[in-house]
């Protein structure tokens, strides 16, 4: 299952840098992830301050 990145996102940018993947990129307004090219490894989730990554 690919993760998603909730409204909790305070847009720091520390999971763009930690995933393998780059499937996380900036949006409009906080940080989103491409399904399409997430590995599901999770080490986004590792990283994220405000534990606003969760799985899809």
């Amino acid at each position: 299952m690919a993760y998603r990145i909730t409204d909790e996102c305070i847009s720091c940018g520390c999971c763009a840098a930690e995933c393998p993947a780059n499937a996380i990129s900036e949006g409009d307004t906080s940080y989103v992830i491409d399904p399409d090219l997430c590995l599901e490894c999770g080490a986004c989730a590792g990283v994220c301050p405000n534990d606003a990554i969760v799985e899809e």
